[in-house]
């Protein structure tokens, strides 16, 4: 938990340094900081630490990848959480994305990472492959994506789409094709799993 939030925190401060220096884009969100704390003398030894937040708690995405919250959509800090995660997966190439943010106004904890299956950079986050193929599908692109000169998500989306329906109406009948299964596509695989 300690090492998602606080990696994602990081990915924050870079997003910060980019985006507010833009004219008009003011403040941007912050992932605060989670601390482990051990103590060996309690039941439970180990406990994480944060900031409390006080006020209204909005959760302006979700883990299971449906992008922003849709009656927090028009918020500036629902924006500005989609424009970080549509920064962080352009930054990434795609293969990570920051998920599950809520907090109060521009403060926000307890955020989720998703990463491709072999993870990224040697990091493997803690929510499933499908969130960043539900945020590239469901991405709708807002003033601050255009302000940090954001690649629509939309028109890459589509062209994979587009290819994907084309390829597969050139395959072959598969009632007509023989079947053969070499010795190694037989054997067995290693599958990860995420639940969430």
């Amino acid at each position: 938990e300690c090492y998602v939030q606080n990696t994602a925190r990081e990915y924050a401060k870079i997003y910060a340094a980019e985006a507010e220096p833009l004219e008009g884009f003011g403040e941007v969100p912050e992932i605060i900081p989670i601390f482990l704390v051990h103590r060996p003398a309690n039941n439970i030894p180990y406990a994480t630490v944060e900031e409390e937040l006080v006020g209204e708690f909005v959760k302006y995405s979700v883990r299971d990848g449906k992008e922003v919250n849709f009656l927090r959509r028009d918020s500036e800090a629902g924006q500005k959480c989609c424009t970080f995660q549509h920064w962080v997966y352009e930054k990434t190439n795609g293969s990570l994305l920051v998920t599950d943010l809520q907090g109060v106004g521009m403060k926000l904890t307890d955020v989720g990472i998703a990463t491709l299956a072999k993870g990224y950079k040697g990091f493997k986050g803690n929510c499933s492959i499908s969130f960043i193929e539900q945020f590239r599908a469901l991405h709708q692109c807002n003033k601050y994506c255009e302000m940090l000169g954001l690649k629509s998500l939309r028109t890459t989306h589509q062209k994979q789409r587009k290819a994907t329906s084309m390829k597969s109406k050139n395959l072959p009948n598969p009632s007509t094709v023989k079947k053969t299964v070499s010795k190694k596509a037989r054997e067995p695989r290693d599958f990860i799993s995420s639940e969430h």
